[in-house]
């Protein structure tokens, strides 16, 4: 028997093919992957997310915000495309349990997500059968990046545990080995690979936040590993097993063909390129006009002109005046010395008006802030940190490799408010701080300062594990859009306190 998974992944709520930035037409969103599920599917098909759906768009943001009571928009999309399965991702409990017990209450398919505990409770289930007749039966598996608790706000998950997803991949897959009677085994992943999928060599480093390359190579039995979490577009093989991973935005879907007789195993994806499926938008209908309403709505108005982003490179070797901008937001709310900001992927910019679309369309994370007491010594390391973002490549400056594959990474270069600093890129890692000054006078290892950084760095999130150290002197709750939004209230005219303090060597 042949039988079909499809899956997407990483969704990150984004249905509607039109951009939020712009409202220009994509190729993303599940309107337009809908399509291809449509002419998919059969009896033999299984249709599977992989997680990250209730963060990372306005629409998304503003159901937290305004419609919470409601149900979800992505579980009207999961609900009319008829998924089977879903998996629960890193970006799931950004809006705490309330929100993500609505969305599975709603959501008619099954969680698969065995790994993660709530009370002692497994959310989804350890595993599932699922049986196409008498004959054909597969086990599915679906687990999570047990990091979470490195990046989360604690009382989003303070009943949650989080099991390592290796440990539990590979008892359970032991366990159905020995007790159920399957023609094959699918892992579900909400994670990535560490390692190169061929040679096996670091990718990055080897936190346990993705293990996809430990489990095809060390766990014997899987077939098929789907996998998310780093946006990549994969349709490949790994130690044997047959891999996938889509982009994210929903802008891909993943195909497995599998026959469980011959045991033969083809991948593709599929890019989100069909006609827009105008039932599926008419669901979301008012929750999209809503979103696009409060997007438009005016907040204020850069005094000198405006703040758009023409070069992202460029605004983060020169320090941009958004970054600025951010800064000086997160200085002003939180009362601290010290400020560090990124400036994300896609960042835009603002407009000479500026509106709720331009501070999620700059600042596209649910992030609330941190006030940490840093001293001196760890203060220069968190900005060599920083430094390790840049490379040479012939004779000119350029974003290390590091931080562009296996995915782009540009929001862990931080850009620090209120010291000036020289960066040196022909010097070796860690020793590319030529110069660190604090109104005026060098910073000593022993000097104390505050720096308010994001709750995601506050955790080491980008290999910031320097922060732990620190003391946290302060936690606000606002995320950091409210705070934008609260400042420009207070600020209608907005004017950009914009310092160049930061040179760059090369």
């Amino acid at each position: 028997m042949k039988v079909r998974i499809l899956a997407t992944s990483d969704v990150h709520g984004v249905i509607s093919p039109y951009q939020y930035s712009d409202k220009s037409l994509a190729e993303q969103g599940l309107a337009r992957l809908a399509g291809h599920i449509h002419r998919l599917r059969d009896e033999h098909t299984l249709l599977i997310d992989n997680g990250d759906v209730l963060e990372g768009c306005p629409l998304n943001f503003y159901h937290a915000a305004y419609e919470k009571d409601t149900r979800h928009p992505m579980a009207d999309a999961l609900n009319y495309l008829d998924y089977d399965y879903y998996n629960l991702g890193n970006h799931d409990f950004n809006y705490g349990p309330d929100m993500q017990h609505r969305y599975m209450k709603d959501v008619k398919a099954q969680c698969l997500t065995g790994n993660i505990y709530e009370d002692g409770k497994v959310l989804g289930t350890p595993y599932t059968i699922h049986a196409f007749d008498d004959e054909h039966r597969i086990a599915l598996i679906g687990v999570t990046t047990q990091h979470i608790p490195v990046w989360e706000q604690p009382h989003n998950i303070e009943h949650n545990t989080f099991e390592n997803a290796f440990d539990f991949v590979q008892r359970t897959v032991k366990h159905i080995q020995e007790n159920e009677h399957v023609q094959g085994i699918a892992v579900v992943y909400h994670g990535g690979f560490e390692k190169d999928l061929v040679s096996g060599k670091e990718t990055e480093t080897q936190t346990g936040e993705n293990l996809g390359y430990k489990m095809c190579a060390e766990i014997d039995g899987i077939d098929v590993m789907i996998t998310g979490h780093q946006h990549r577009s994969l349709a490949t093989v790994c130690c044997g097993k047959a891999v996938t991973q889509t982009a994210f935005n929903g802008k891909e879907l993943a195909v497995v063909e599998w026959d469980l007789d011959t045991k033969e195993i083809t991948t593709e994806l599929l890019k989100a390129d069909q006609p827009i499926d105008e039932t599926l938008m008419e669901l979301i209908s008012v929750k999209e006009q809503n979103t696009q309403d409060w997007l438009d709505r005016p907040l204020g108005v850069v005094k000198d002109g405006d703040l758009l982003i023409h070069d992202l490179f460029d605004a983060r070797v020169h320090k941009h005046p958004v970054v600025s901008f951010l800064n000086q937001v997160q200085l002003y709310v939180s009362g601290a010395q010290l400020s560090a900001n990124a400036l994300f992927n896609d960042a835009k910019g603002f407009r000479h008006e500026i509106s709720m679309r331009d501070l999620v369309s700059t600042y596209v994370y649910p992030n609330t802030l941190v006030v940490l007491k840093v001293s001196g010594s760890l203060l220069k390391r968190y900005i060599e940190k920083c430094a390790e973002y840049f490379d040479i490549k012939d004779g000119e400056l350029c974003v290390s490799h590091r931080y562009m594959w296996p995915k782009p990474q540009h929001y862990n270069y931080d850009m620090v408010e209120g010291v000036d600093y020289v960066l040196d890129i022909r010097k070796s890692l860690g020793q590319r701080v030529v110069s660190l000054k604090y109104q005026g006078k060098d910073v000593m290892d022993e000097d104390e300062f505050t720096l308010v950084v994001s709750n995601y760095r506050a955790g080491g999130g980008g290999d910031f594990n320097m922060v732990k150290e620190a003391e946290v002197v302060k936690q606000l709750q606002s995320d950091m859009v409210t705070c934008m939004a609260e400042y420009l209230t207070a600020h209608p005219q907005l004017e950009v306190d914009h310092k160049e303090n930061i040179q760059i060597l090369y």
